[in-house]
């Protein structure tokens, strides 16, 4: 992989913005507007990564669809995260054979994670004929140029070059909706976690300026905007490829500056680089939302050390009773793998351990699924599927009786509450935040969409609350 972090100037991006021009020319004379379809795969940065994919794709001149039966472009954003997300990924790229049969014209793209990997590349090149156009998330800001190019020339492209990646400044955002907003600090990672293929897949680190990520957030304030989540492989090793004296903690403090009624969100933490300072500023912040997610991933030191996580647990447990001085009313998330590779029954009590000392709000928990290329893939793996399995289940157990103990807590408060989309329950047709992040269902008046009203909690389960707007 190439090192050099590239900073793409504002003439190349003017040089993408005339691509768009010339495919608009070419939409314009259509009876209606041709229609685009985004299905995006994976976490917030890769819908932050659609976002402007569609941003794009609108000043090319197209409308949207959710249904990719009527869309003259596709556009699949992959994630690589796990096998799971893969096989679903690809099961519906083969799917798209049929609409593909139906409209000739349709041009196939896919993009993110899965592209970047060679493996997936040549599946993709080999079995899935009907796709037209293949670029990695390195070559993303490119996408107007590579789709002109495909309208104008025959045949496939693949473009998923091995390099650290890059900054661009200037693409075009779509965003869904009005109320909340995904603003990225920071893109790739160093970490190099033994289990995980991201930073193979998204290069190295690489922040933004400061008053890059300011000015949107300020565009975003103005607008209205009353939920912004600031984005990075890990938040806390922001700035430190800047020729500025700049960390996290700081540009937390910048965008708390930043006038307007909003609250800040960030992710994700990793627990190495988690530092005090930061947790001083998050107290000090008065936006901030009281939320943390912290990965811990595994309670146990070897396993820690196997995976290359740079922190033992002793080290983990230090930084929640730390954050819990300064913010009592935190709420606390993580992330957990189970039955990573020579992990025994016994040091995944270790985990288990963990989870009753901390008490997390909520986990998202995975079993472990090997990623070619990384170093974990290689390692032996005793444990039958069987014991992951079990082990899997006591964690969702334990950790269910937990979040519905926590759960239950709410009731009878009044909390401030961010009201941001509609419900799908059909006995409440409104869904609202907690500033800890936590989902309240509640009938009220539609107009309270995108508002912070004051909501009673009145009933809870184990992942959700119930609220009645208060007196």
């Amino acid at each position: 992989m190439k090192q050099a972090t590239t900073r793409i100037s504002p003439e190349d991006i003017a040089r993408q913005k005339d691509f768009c021009a010339q495919v608009a020319a070419m939409n314009a004379p259509l009876p209606t507007p041709p229609l685009a379809f985004v299905d995006t795969y994976g976490c917030q940065q890769n819908e932050a990564d659609s976002e402007r994919i569609r941003g794009y794709l609108a000043e090319m001149g197209y409308g949207f669809t959710d249904d990719e039966r009527t869309a003259a472009v596709v556009v699949i954003n992959t994630c690589a995260v796990r096998e799971h997300a893969e096989q679903r990924v690809l099961g519906n790229v083969g799917a798209l054979t049929h609409t593909k049969r139906h409209n000739p014209n349709q041009i196939i793209c896919l993009c993110g994670c899965m592209m970047q990997e060679p493996h997936n590349v040549e599946k993709v090149r080999r079995s899935f004929r009907h796709v037209d156009l293949v670029f990695g998330p390195h070559a993303l800001w490119r996408f107007p140029e590579l789709l002109w190019r495909i309208q104008t020339r025959r045949g496939r492209i693949f473009d998923t070059p091995d390099e650290a990646g890059s900054i661009a400044e200037g693409m075009p955002v779509r965003r869904q909706g009005s109320i909340r907003a995904w603003v990225s600090i920071m893109y790739g990672c160093n970490n190099f976690c033994s289990y995980c293929i991201v930073p193979y897949v998204r290069g190295r680190e690489r922040s933004r300026d400061p008053e890059d990520i300011l000015s949107e957030v300020r565009e975003l304030a103005a607008a209205g905007y009353k939920d912004i989540t600031l984005l990075g492989q890990n938040v806390n090793s922001y700035g430190r490829d800047l020729d500025a004296d700049v960390d996290f903690a700081w540009l937390l403090e910048q965008v708390n500056a930043v006038p307007g009624d909003f609250l800040i969100r960030f992710m994700t933490s990793h627990p190495k680089d988690a530092s005090e300072r930061l947790f001083d500023a998050m107290a000090r912040c008065e936006k901030v939302a009281p939320h943390l997610h912290l990965p811990f991933q595994a309670g146990n030191d070897r396993v820690l050390a196997a995976m290359n996580r740079g922190y033992t647990r002793e080290h983990y447990l230090g930084l929640v009773r730390s954050l819990r001085q300064r913010i009592p009313d935190i709420v606390l998330t993580s992330d957990i793998i189970v039955g990573f590779p020579g992990e025994t029954t016994a040091e995944f009590e270790d985990t288990l351990t963990v989870l009753r000392e901390v008490e997390f709000d909520a986990l998202f928990t995975f079993l472990y699924s090997p990623r070619e290329g990384t170093p974990a893939a290689r390692l032996p793996d005793p444990l039958s599927k069987e014991e992951k399995a079990a082990n899997f289940q006591r964690l969702v157990d334990l950790q269910n009786e937990i979040s519905a103990k926590k759960q239950q807590g709410y009731v009878g408060r009044t909390l401030r509450c961010l009201v941001d989309e509609p419900s799908d329950d059909p006995r409440h047709n409104l869904n609202a935040r907690t500033a800890g992040g936590r989902l309240v269902h509640l009938t009220g008046d539609p107009a309270l969409l995108g508002q912070f009203v004051d909501l009673k909690i009145t009933g809870a389960s184990t992942w959700t609350l119930f609220g009645e707007p208060a007196e």
